[in-house]
């Protein structure tokens, strides 16, 4: 193992905060000493099937353990799903079934491995030890814990201020994560800042167990596209690890210039000596850096650089792809089809207001024509090209 100093060199860099960093720098002394590498966990709840790069951050700094010879340990909260995680929820979350949370899980097993050594990653489902405790076990771990320390959450105590309702079967999700980390008698737990509340329960419940507790590291939550609210793929800003390569090079040469360089720090392996040199280049060009290291780490250099090129001859020059696909929109009544119903017909956008969103800044083309009305129609018998970015579709109303 490296040396301790240089080993927090680079698991600082993107981190939020360390609890405790002294312990970490202990523990990190005495598995270089025994040989014996620390124990990292990081909880993922398969609420969704698909990863952005919002997800990474913290992925990316489970690669950081990993490369300096640590054991990474990656829980699948196929028991915990079923409660459903409500940091930051205003309101209670429906729970998961059974088959969602283990077809989720599935597809996380393959994308986790677009970042980590999956063949030195152990993958866990905390079924395999929260199925089992028995009722008794369960009035036992919640006994080390108050209310009082539940309602010190933020989105519990706002909930209850405002007579917002809170289930009980919601304050047993910290509890059932922190004894994934009892279960594991794990070194150190990652998650986002929103986590921080549950990985420090973790510790507590560690403490009760006659465990030494946890270290807790936090990494920065991801902003969006827009520069704005968090990365999610509900408000439309994120940029998926699985989209096509053209996609996610496009969507990232629309990060803005002040971004991108938190980009670079959090979802990529480049060195902060070459950040600073991309710094004083043209935005454009570190810009193109950013899309190109990003789309190569997740569909190859090749395939980033065929999207480099589609974005250039698109975007730069302005001209229309050569291979276009045609869709037929058959409109039953009325005098045709809205332009932003037909972005979802055509599968342009995914949802309706993501639609009226593109068109409201201004990005959606038809013919060449910026489209800044929510009501403007395409008229049946019109043939016309569809463009947002560098996705295009030629649209036949009929």
């Amino acid at each position: 193992m490296l040396p301790v100093d240089e080993q927090m060199r680079r698991i600082r860099r993107g981190t939020a905060e360390i609890i405790v960093e002294a312990e970490l720098i202990q523990k990190l002394q005495r598995a270089r000493a025994t040989g014996a590498p620390l124990r990292i966990k990081l909880g993922l709840d398969p609420t969704a099937p698909d990863l952005h790069l919002g997800h990474t951050v913290v992925l990316q700094k489970l690669r950081d353990f990993q490369d300096l010879g640590h054991q990474v340990i990656i829980i699948i909260g196929d028991f915990t799903g079923m409660i459903g995680d409500p940091t930051g929820r205003s309101e209670t979350r429906r729970p998961l079934s059974w088959d969602e949370i283990r077809a989720n899980a599935e597809t996380y097993r393959i994308q986790l491995g677009k970042i980590l050594d999956m063949s030195r990653t152990r993958v866990q489902f905390n079924s395999t030890w929260l199925a089992p405790l028995s009722f008794e076990g369960v009035i036992r771990e919640t006994a080390h814990l108050t209310v009082a320390q539940m309602l010190q959450r933020e989105d519990f105590a706002s909930r209850y201020a405002s007579g917002r309702p809170i289930s009980l079967h919601e304050f047993l999700y910290p509890v059932a994560q922190a004894y994934d980390s009892v279960a594991l008698e794990a070194d150190v737990e990652l998650g986002g800042t929103d986590q921080t509340f549950n990985l420090l329960v973790g510790r507590d419940l560690q403490r009760a167990h006659g465990q030494e507790p946890q270290v807790a590291l936090t990494v920065p939550i991801l902003e969006g596209l827009d520069g704005v609210q968090k990365m999610s793929k509900s408000l439309g800003n994120y940029v998926g690890i699985t989209e096509p390569a053209g996609e996610m090079f496009g969507k990232l040469m629309s990060v803005s210039d002040a971004l991108m360089f938190r980009y670079f720090e959090l979802t990529t392996r480049v060195s902060p000596e070459e950040i600073a040199g991309l710094r004083r280049l043209h935005p454009m060009e570190a810009k193109k850096r950013l899309a190109r290291t990003i789309t190569a780490q997740y569909h190859g250099e090749a395939a980033s650089a065929e999207a480099e090129g589609g974005f250039v001859k698109v975007i730069q020059e302005k001209q229309v792809p050569d291979n276009v696909d045609a869709v037929t929109i058959t409109v039953v009544d009325g005098a045709g089809i809205h332009v932003w119903k037909a972005l979802v017909a055509t599968g342009i956008v995914s949802s309706n207001s993501e639609a009226r969103r593109k068109i409201g800044e201004g990005a959606v083309k038809v013919d060449g024509r910026k489209v800044s009305d929510l009501d403007q129609v395409l008229a049946r018998g019109t043939d016309a090209l569809i463009q947002l970015g560098r996705r295009f579709k030629r649209v036949s109303v009929k």
